[in-house]
C-alpha cells in the first residue's frame, strides 16, 4: 500500500519552475512523513495534503477544497494562473463539475461539428476529468444511456494513452503532464511484506477523483484520488503494463512539448528506476522475457496468456528503450543501466529468434526433433511437431510473417495478436525485414484481421472445447467477441505508427476510411463481434474514449508523418554495437556462462 498522499493543488497546479521547487521539496518530505493515507470502506484514498519542511521548520500546506473548488489554490487557465476565489471562475468551475456528473449529456445531444474528426474531439474534451480545476486525464467510457458504468467512469493508464497522444498531438500538454505527475503519486514506493499490497514500483490500473468529508469538519469536503492497483477488478489481476505504458507516455511528452525538466526531475527519475527495479527483478523464470499471469495487460480477462505473453514484451523491450534515453546518467545508475542494456540484448535475440513464424519456420518446426538434451539443441523449448494447428498450416502466407502470442517450454501460442505485434514494429524489437513482413501479413489477410472494422485483438478467436477449457466458458469472450477474436477500434492508432515507421502509411489510410464509414454512425463503440465484425459488441459501451482517441491519433500522424517519431524507438549506435557483438558470439542464442553477477540500488 502506499503511504503518501496526492500533491496539493496549491503546489501542483502552477507549472512554473518556482512550484517545480516547491514540489520537489514536498517529495523529499514525502517519502519520510505520513501523509494521512486512509481505509475508508476497504479502500485507499489519498489526501489533498502534504507537510513540507523549509530549514527545519515545518510548515503544513492544506487543501480546503469544496466540491467545486481548492480554496487558496491557482489553476492554469491557457497558460496564466488565476485565482480560484475568483467568483466567475467559481461559477465556470461549478459548471463543468455540473456537465461531468451529469454525463455530458448536452455535448451528446448537440456537437454542433462539421466533421468527423470535430465529434471525435467534442466527445474527447466531454471526457476529461479534472481534480481541484485542473485536467488529469479522461474517463473510459461517457455513455450517458449507459447506468451500469462498472470501473468505465474511472481514468484507466492504458486507456489514457492515445488520449494523452492526442492532446499531445494537439499541442495541449497541460493535461498529460498532471496526469503524469498524478499517477506517479499513486505508484507504490512503499517495499510491503504483504501478499495484499501493490508491490514497490506498481503503477496502478486506473483511479478515480472522488469527493469525501474533510477531517474536522464535517459539513466541508474535499477531492481525492483513489487508485485501484487490481483490488477491485473482475478477477483480481495487478497490471503489468501500467508502468511500461507510463514510461512511454513519458518519454512521448518530453519529445512532443519540448519539456525535458518533467523526467528530470528527482520524483520522477525515481519513478522510472523502481518500474525497472520491479521488472528486471531476479525470479524463478529462466528467459529475458517477463512473466506474467492471465489478464495482466490490455487482455484483461481470462485468454490463456499467462507465462510470457508477446504485448509484455513489447510493451517491456519499449519502456526500457524509453528508460535508457530518460535516465540521468549518474553514478549511482550505473548498474541499473547495465542491466537494462543486458536485458535488451537478451530480449530482442529472443523475441527475433524464438517467437517468429513465417512459412520457413513453420516447416522448420514441423520438422523438429524432440527431447533433445544439450546446450546447442535447435528445438531449445522441446515443441512437437503436433502442436501447429491445422488453421495455421492454410492460413500463414508465402509473403509474410509475425510474432506468435507466447512461448513456454512444449508450448508454442501460434495466435497473432496485433499489439504486440504492431508495437514490436514501433520500439524496433522486431527487425526491419520482420517488421515489413508482419505488414504484408496484414494486407495479406485484411479481411480477416481488418474485414468491416479494423482491427481483430487476435486471431482466430478460441472455439467449441478450447474456448471452453481455456476461457472457463467466459461468456463475455464467446468466439469472435471482445477479447477473444474481437474487433478494437483502438488499435487503429498502433497501426498507423507501425506503419507510418516503415513508411507504408497507405495501409493504414486504408484502415481510417474502412473505420470512417461507421464508428460515428455506431456511437464509438468499445468493440465490435463476429469474424467481419458486423455487429456492435453484445456488452461493448458506446463513446468509448480510446476509441475515438485512437481515431483521432491515426488522423493526426497521417496529416503529420514526422510526429510519429514521439513513440518510435531508434536503437542508438552504442546498442546496436552491443547486439552485434552478442549476435557474433552467440548467433543461435546458446546458453552462455554467467560472470559474477552484480546487483544494483535504486
Amino acid at each position: 500500500m502506499a503511504a503518501f498522499g496526492v500533491v496539493p493543488c496549491q503546489i501542483y497546479t502552477n507549472l512554473r519552475s518556482t512550484s517545480l521547487i516547491s514540489f520537489k521539496y514536498g517529495v523529499k518530505s514525502e517519502k519520510q512523513e505520513y501523509y494521512g493515507s486512509i481505509l475508508r470502506n476497504g479502500q485507499r484514498f489519498f489526501r489533498n495534503r502534504l507537510n513540507i519542511y523549509f530549514g527545519g521548520e515545518g510548515q503544513e500546506i492544506r487543501s480546503k477544497s469544496l466540491h467545486r473548488n481548492c480554496s487558496g489554490a491557482e489553476r492554469l487557465v491557457n497558460g496564466v494562473a488565476s485565482d480560484l476565489d475568483d467568483p466567475s471562475l467559481e461559477a465556470k468551475q461549478h459548471l463543468k463539475y455540473e456537465n461531468e456528473h451529469n454525463g455530458f449529456n448536452n455535448t451528446f445531444n448537440v456537437f454542433g461539428s462539421n466533421t468527423l474528426d470535430d465529434e471525435a474531439w467534442s466527445l474527447l474534451r466531454a471526457s476529461m476529468v479534472y481534480y481541484c480545476g485542473n485536467p488529469i486525464g479522461t474517463i473510459a467510457a461517457n455513455d450517458p444511456s449507459d447506468s451500469n458504468t462498472l470501473n468505465y467512469d474511472q481514468v484507466f493508464i492504458r486507456d489514457f494513452v492515445p488520449s494523452g497522444i492526442a492532446f499531445l498531438l494537439k499541442g495541449e500538454y497541460e493535461i498529460v503532464r498532471n496526469f503524469i505527475l498524478h499517477t506517479l503519486q499513486l505508484q507504490s514506493w512503499e517495499k510491503t511484506m504483504d501478499c495484499h499490497s501493490p508491490g514497490q514500483g506498481l503503477m496502478p490500473a486506473s483511479f478515480k477523483v472522488r469527493t469525501v468529508p474533510l477531517d474536522g469538519d464535517d459539513s466541508a469536503t474535499e477531492e481525492v484520488l483513489d487508485p485501484d492497483f487490481g483490488e477491485a477488478a473482475i478477477g483480481r489481476v495487478a497490471p503489468v503494463d501500467s508502468g511500461l505504458w507510463w514510461i512511454i507516455l513519458l518519454r512521448a511528452y518530453g519529445k512532443c512539448s519540448g519539456d525535458l525538466s518533467v523526467q528530470e526531475r528527482i520524483d520522477v527519475q525515481t519513478g522510472i528506476k523502481m518500474i525497472l527495479k520491479l521488472c528486471l527483478a531476479d525470479g524463478f523464470d529462466m528467459f529475458p522475457t517477463l512473466l506474467v499471469t492471465d489478464g495482466s495487460c490490455m487482455i484483461d480477462r481470462r485468454m490463456g496468456i499467462h507465462g510470457h505473453p508477446l504485448e509484455i514484451q513489447s510493451l517491456f523491450y519499449s519502456a526500457l528503450l524509453c528508460a535508457r534515453e530518460m535516465l540521468a546518467p549518474e553514478e549511482a545508475s550505473a548498474d541499473l543501466i547495465r542491466a537494462l542494456n543486458n536485458r535488451l540484448v537478451a530480449l530482442s535475440i529472443h523475441i527475433r529468434e524464438y517467437y517468429w513464424i513465417d512459412m520457413n519456420k513453420l516447416n522448420e518446426i514441423y520438422r523438429y526433433k524432440t527431447e533433445e538434451y544439450s546446450f546447442d539443441a535447435v528445438n531449445k523449448f522441446n515443441i512437437y511437431p503436433d502442436q501447429i494447428p491445422p488453421w495455421l498450416v492454410e492460413w500463414m502466407p508465402n509473403k509474410g510473417g509475425y510474432l506468435i502470442g507466447n512461448l513456454q517450454p512444449a508450448h508454442m501460442d501460434f495466435r497473432f495478436f496485433s499489439l504486440g505485434n504492431l508495437w514490436a514494429i514501433i520500439c524496433n524489437l522486431a527487425t526491419t525485414d520482420q517488421s515489413h513482413a508482419i505488414l504484408d501479413l496484414i494486407e495479406s489477410k485484411w479481411s480477416d484481421l481488418v474485414a468491416g472494422m479494423p482491427l481483430k485483438i487476435c486471431y482466430p478467436a478460441l472455439e467449441g472445447q478450447e474456448w471452453r477449457i481455456i476461457t472457463g466458458s467466459d461468456p463475455k469472450n464467446t468466439p469472435w467477441s471482445y477479447h477473444n477474436g474481437g474487433s478494437w477500434p483502438t488499435l487503429l492508432w498502433q497501426l498507423t505508427v507501425a506503419c507510418i515507421k516503415m513508411n507504408r502509411p497507405e495501409i493504414a489510410e486504408k484502415a481510417i476510411k474502412i473505420a470512417e464509414k461507421r464508428i460515428a454512425k455506431d456511437k464509438w463503440p468499445e468493440y465490435y463481434d463476429t469474424k467481419g465484425a458486423r455487429f456492435i459488441g453484445k456488452q461493448a459501451h458506446l463513446y468509448q474514449t480510446w476509441s475515438i482517441a485512437g481515431y483521432l491519433v491515426a488522423k493526426l500522424l497521417i496529416a503529420n508523418p514526422s510526429a510519429a517519431n514521439i513513440l518510435v524507438n531508434i536503437q542508438d549506435a552504442e546498442l546496436l554495437n552491443v547486439f552485434s557483438s552478442a549476435l557474433s558470439a552467440n548467433p543461435r542464442g546458446k546458453r552462455l556462462r554467467k560472470g559474477p553477477k552484480q546487483s544494483f540500488i535504486i
